[in-house]
């Protein structure tokens, strides 16, 4: 079973080499079958064979000593992957690849095209608007060429006018284009454009087309790089899922955890936004919301779906109701837990794909203190974004004008991608599962505020029964020294624990309960509701 799982792997890897290189037989579903259902199926063997091969129970044997989750080669292969993907993903159109390809143009000084010539002249001619044949250059005029896109229009027409000057400038579609211009002879201009290709457009052409097949029955469209992100999350969490259900076999908590988080990841952050697109609706994820979507409080967004009446006032009310109501609600009775271990789209991801990394966490106080600084300062961060432009939309404009935009932008930029994305996911082999959860989420931020001060939940802990063998601090992922109150008989109440439950499980002593009691007695309460 181990051997077959390997090969149905490396089948995958290969099918996906040679579609990529142009010497692939298949194509649709039979393409998408050999690229992404040998190696989910090839995984699924070789999860099976680990942890149905032996008696149910903890097994973390060699966790220490295997490359892949103890920072070795191949963990950092693992990140360097994992970050180069999401670099793709999110930064894809301005990563260039491959040499430039130029085209070299004569322009009389009115702006006529007196001649053509590079090896991308030729298809110049696709841009030109009533340009056709070889010579389609011929009584046209500069202003016909990009007609949509203004960054070639305006970069010749500012050297045109000071002709004396050179001019250059950029502008992007799937590849990325650089003209320039400088003074040739006989009262006449050169223009040079090169085109490169950009990681985005090489991905557009040859990888996320082979969701298409899934994407035209979901969505109804195309796939996009923002369903093919989608539909790898999603496998990751419902394929690593099974490994959890398989290694925890033994915990019923762990269990209904795990399968509550495969649940939320696949119908709400997956299916119905898709099915949403499908109905010619406004995508919408009903497990996100503020802070950690922020732009579903952004008065921008309000205004979009409030003018689509219908669901559009349904998501609107839905958002902040979520937001005001049911997570302060939700957060008192059960702890940040409901949320960042059983329904969050990054906490399912850190749980199940991230479940080989989590005795990574910096347990040290140097992280600690770092994780209190900037966890709280980007929630921060985001409420000040959100207040901004509440108060610039209410007075219309005036406060910020035309930088209103770029504020939401640059938060998602800086802490929406590559923050949470690049560094919180691709880190995983270096700095354990729950890097964003731990160190950039101002959604656990303010769950961690009410968890610490107004909620019910705690760990409780037997001091008597503590061997200090040091599991628990071991494997939590969150980098709390849980040994430290275990040793003192001390209950657990932590802003940043997720309440994920595994220094329970871990613990060979039962020294460890998840339980719920009164919010004014929290620390060693003897008649709490246990909850395992």
């Amino acid at each position: 079973m181990r051997i077959a799982g390997y090969i149905l792997i490396v089948l995958g890897v290969a099918s996906l080499a040679a579609h990529l290189f142009g010497v692939s037989f298949l194509n649709g579903g039979l393409l998408l079958a050999s690229v992404l259902g040998a190696p989910i199926l090839g995984g699924l063997l070789l999860f099976i064979h680990r942890f149905l091969g032996q008696p149910p129970g903890i097994d973390n044997n060699h966790i220490f000593q295997r490359s892949l989750s103890a920072r070795g080669v191949v963990g950092l292969l693992v990140a360097v992957a994992l970050t180069g993907l999401y670099v793709v993903i999110y930064l894809g159109e301005e990563l260039r690849i491959g040499a430039p390809t130029e085209a070299r143009l004569e322009l009389d000084r009115d702006g006529t095209i007196l001649s053509a010539t590079g090896a991308l002249a030729p298809e110049l001619a696709h841009f030109c608007e009533g340009c056709t044949g070889e010579r389609w250059w011929e009584q046209t005029r500069y202003d016909r060429l990009f007609v949509h896109n203004s960054g070639f229009g305006q970069t010749v027409a500012a050297f045109l006018e000071s002709p004396r000057e050179n001019a250059t400038g950029s502008f992007w579609g799937s590849y990325v284009y650089r003209v320039s211009a400088t003074a040739g002879t006989e009262n006449r201009a050169i223009v040079r454009i090169q085109r490169q290709d950009t990681a985005h457009h090489f991905f557009s052409r040859n990888v996320y087309p082979l969701l298409d097949p899934a994407s035209g029955v979901i969505s109804g469209k195309p796939a996009d790089r923002w369903f093919f992100y989608g539909s790898l999350y999603t496998i990751a969490v419902l394929l690593f899922g099974v490994r959890m259900l398989l290694k925890y076999r033994h915990s019923r908590y762990q269990m209904i955890r795990t399968a509550s988080v495969m649940f939320f990841q696949l119908g709400f952050a997956y299916m119905i936004p898709n099915l949403l697109k499908l109905f010619k609706q406004p995508e919408f994820y009903f497990s996100y919301f503020w802070p950690l979507k922020p732009e579903y409080l952004y008065p921008s967004t309000w205004i979009g779906f409030l003018d689509q009446a219908g669901p559009g006032v349904y998501f609107v009310c839905f958002a902040a109701g979520m937001t005001f109501i049911a997570t302060p609600t939700l957060t008192f009775f059960f702890g940040k837990r409901w949320y960042c271990s059983w329904v969050c789209g990054c906490g399912g991801l850190a749980e199940t794909m991230g479940d080989p990394f989590r005795q990574l966490s910096d347990k040290s106080l140097k992280a600690w203190q770092a994780e209190r600084w900037i966890i709280h300062g980007v929630l921060v961060l985001i409420t000040l974004v959100t207040l901004l432009l509440w108060t610039n939309s209410l007075l219309g404009g005036e406060l910020l004008g035309r930088l209103s935009d770029s504020f939401s932008k640059a938060y998602g930029l800086y802490i929406g991608a590559i923050f949470s994305g690049v560094i919180g996911v691709g880190f995983y082999p270096i700095m354990g599962s729950r890097v964003w959860c731990r160190f950039g989420c101002p959604m656990a931020a303010i769950l961690g505020i009410l968890q610490k001060w107004f909620s019910r939940f705690r760990i409780t802990t037997n001091g008597g029964q503590c061997i200090s063998c040091g599991n628990c601090s071991t494997y939590c992922e969150m980098g709390i020294d849980v040994r430290w109150y275990a040793q003192r008989g001390q209950n657990i109440i932590r802003a940043s624990c997720v309440g994920c439950g595994i220094c329970s499980a871990v613990c060979p002593r039962g020294v460890l309960n998840l339980e719920n009691g009164s919010v004014f007695d929290r620390y060693n309460t003897p008649g709490a509701t246990v909850l395992r």
